[in-house]
Formats: structure tokens, sequence, C-alpha cells
């Protein structure tokens, strides 16, 4: 596989991102810094995103269902270089399905997400998954 993305910026303004039909705007001046995503948010989104289609392609393999999954994800930025460390996950799945083997789809989350993988190579990541009645 292999993937494509174009962004661009103008000067003193922010710039976007165009990921096939989708235009994803983030910031690069002082002015939007409360407002739009920077390019750390940008990272750890495209994380949150791996784990997250992980889930739903699991939920197919591990015959498992849910109703919603949040993820909450904190990074601390180190200085020099600059970076990011200590990346921790918090998963949360909405269900009433009993039969989740949260250790297994950790397990495969971690294995097979190509973010995951990919970031994991220069950062410690970790991670704890929820299972809550949706009720």
């Amino acid at each position: 596989m292999n993937y494509q993305i174009k962004a661009s910026s103008i000067a003193n303004e922010d710039a976007v991102v165009q990921i096939k039909e989708s235009n994803i705007d983030f910031g690069t001046t002082k002015g939007s810094e409360e407002t739009l995503p920077n390019p750390a948010e940008l990272f750890l989104g495209s994380l949150a995103s791996c784990i997250l289609k992980n889930v739903e392609r699991f939920s197919g393999i591990l015959k498992y269902t849910y109703s919603k999954a949040t993820i909450e994800i904190k990074a601390t930025r180190h200085e020099s270089p600059p970076r990011m460390e200590d990346i921790i996950y918090d998963l949360t799945l909405y269900s009433e399905d009993k039969k989740i083997k949260v250790d297994l789809l950790k397990k495969n989350i971690e294995r097979y997400g190509t973010i995951y993988n990919t970031v994991k190579l220069s950062s410690d990541i970790s991670g704890t998954i929820r299972i809550i009645d949706p009720v």
C-alpha cells in the first residue's frame, strides 16, 4: 500500500492538509494556537485514528460488538531534540458484550496497527482498554 496527501500554507496564515475528499485545517500561526490543531496534535490524532480503526476491524475478527469507542491520548514533548515521549492512551469501549477479550484486543491493536508500530519505534507507548456497559 502507498499513501499520499497534500498540504499547503500561506505566509502568516494557517495551513490545510488535503486527504482524499477531506480538508483538515491546522495551526501554524500564533493566532490559532487555541483554535486549530497543531502538528503534534495531528500526530496524536493519527495514532488515535489507527487504534480506533483497529477496534472496528477486530470487532469482526474477534467477534465482539460495541456501540461506541472513545480514546484519549496524552504525550510529553521532550525539548532537545524535540520529540514526543511517554505516549499514554486510554481506550474505552461501550459494550454489553461480555465476551470481549481485552488482553487479546490490546495485543492485536499493538501488534497490527501501522501507525502504532511506526510510533513505537521512536517513543514509548502504553495504554489501557476499559469496557463500559452503555446503560
